[in-house]
């Protein structure tokens, strides 16, 4: 019988019934008790709290005997352990005490109970006025109802401050959206065991997960060197790839979760971007808990070898977590993720391509065009502008840092891609060959022949309209 949820008291009752329960059935005859009394005090029980193998001795047994013995209603009820005499009465501080140890939890909220008591000892002493100080039991049990719990400490920083206050003046509460595809969460996960590489260094890797928040699946996981924007991009492309576009995305304030490439990609997507507040990892529990199912399961059972590369290791992963994570019964939700993904109500849109989500994931910056070559500078390095784009002074340019091979020259105001720059290649140039130059804009009409400037014409008539004389002396030529 499971008797997990038994109480300590009932678990108690239940043993010492079932070791003088023999004795009820069969009462011993007469002179034969002690006997008796003594073969169950040499017997090895299982303490009902701990489990481990536990004795009691002979007064001990024979106390409960008579105890169950004398009573006919409910022999069970009374072997249970008995409530203390003053439990539900709190011993109090006095005021003094009281206020002091306030004070104190005030000014070091991150000390722990017994570190409190300690130092209230001491200022005990060094104040006698304050008067004696009871146990720490007492102590912490009065902290316990006074609501004084042992804080998390936080760095003295404006996002460690934030975080901190926001669990001083919200309560943490779980939260789970109504649709598949409605929330993804992104995190890296640092790995415990190093891998060998390809140059034949052991480095430690880094797990990127993405769940979907309503069905816990695991979008995709994949092992990367380092954690960068790059490594975010590869892997999240590939989720979208295969799961679908998101309608919001969580993830912490890590450089490469707010990196241009990251943020400007996914509003490119219209994909909204939530980020929790720094030192808060609560806000992101359901990628913490994975964490700790993949440590335990799949790393568990890579222990044992010896060389362990990059790409074992990620096949490993992605077997370990499609065909068991994703198929495994999630006790919260009551089924499978996988079932509850293709289930569910879903607001999942459509993948773009590959080049489409290639070109989305790419930061925008403005650049100054040299008048003297065309050419403008990213990254260190030049690219040529088309001269039909010379008259430009100040281009936007979407590239990622990893990716130089083209930049996309788009309209700031429209997001529309007018061309594609390619990076200087001087040694192409020194051929001398040199291209025609493509107007800039379309060429004007020219005005005929022997025919005077309009403005003039109109300032010649203006003035001739006032019946002036011509305002100078003219001079004979000879």
């Amino acid at each position: 019988m499971d008797r997990s949820h038994d109480s300590p008291h009932d678990r108690w009752a239940r043993l010492r019934f079932s070791i003088i329960g023999p004795l009820l059935a069969a009462p011993p005859s007469r002179g034969d008790l002690r006997g008796e009394l003594e073969k169950l005090a040499a017997k090895t029980w299982r303490h009902p709290i701990s489990g481990e193998p536990a004795k009691f001795g002979l007064s001990t047994i024979e106390r409960w005997y008579y105890a169950a013995r004398n009573e006919r209603q409910d022999p069970v009820a009374v072997l249970r352990r008995r409530v203390r005499k003053d439990a539900g009465r709190a011993v109090g501080l006095s005021a003094a005490l009281a206020q002091a140890l306030r004070a104190q939890h005030r000014v070091h909220p991150a000390w722990s109970a017994k570190l409190h008591a300690d130092n209230l000892v001491a200022l005990a002493k060094a104040q006698p006025d304050l008067g004696p100080v009871p146990s720490y039991s007492t102590i912490r049990r009065w902290m316990k109802s006074q609501g004084l719990v042992r804080h998390r400490r936080f760095p003295r920083t404006p996002g460690g401050e934030r975080a901190e206050s926001r669990l001083e003046r919200l309560e943490v509460r779980s939260f789970e959206v109504e649709y598949v595809g409605g929330l993804w969460h992104l995190d890296f996960h640092k790995g415990r065991r190093k891998v060998l590489t390809k140059s034949g260094e052991w480095v430690t890797p880094h797990l990127l997960g993405v769940l979907d928040d309503r069905s816990r699946l695991a979008c995709h996981v994949q092992w990367y060197l380092d954690e960068t924007a790059e490594a975010l991009v590869h892997g999240l492309s590939q989720a979208i790839q295969k799961r679908g576009l998101p309608r919001a995305l969580m993830t912490d304030n890590g450089s490469a979760m707010l990196a241009g490439e990251t943020v400007q990609g996914l509003g490119a997507l219209s994909v909204t971007h939530d980020t929790t507040l720094p030192h808060s990892p609560y806000q992101n529990a359901k990628q913490e808990v994975f964490w700790a199912g993949l440590e335990g399961r799949l790393m568990a059972m890579l222990e044992d070898l010896k060389e362990l590369t990059l790409d074992l290791l990620n096949e490993a992963t992605q077997a370990w977590a499609e065909m068991e994570y994703n198929r495994k019964l999630h006790s919260e939700i009551g089924t499978t993720p996988l079932r509850r993904f293709l289930d569910d109500r879903s607001v999942l849109r459509e993948s773009p391509s590959s080049e489409a989500l290639r070109r989305a994931f790419r930061m925008t910056v403005a650049r100054t065009q040299r008048r003297s070559d065309g050419t403008i500078m990213v990254e260190g390095a030049r690219f040529e502008v088309p001269s039909r784009w010379r008259h430009l002074d100040r281009l936007f340019v979407r590239y990622a840092r990893w990716d130089l091979r083209t930049l996309d020259l788009v309209d700031v105001r429209t997001g529309a891609i007018l061309g594609v720059l390619y990076p200087l290649d001087k040694t192409k140039n020194a051929d001398g060959r040199r291209r025609s130059l493509e107007p800039a804009a379309p060429a004007s009409a020219t005005s005929p022949a022997g025919e005077m400037a309009p403005l003039l014409k109109d300032l010649m008539a203006q003035y001739s309209a006032t019946g002036l004389p011509p305002a100078y002396l003219p001079k004979e030529n000879r």
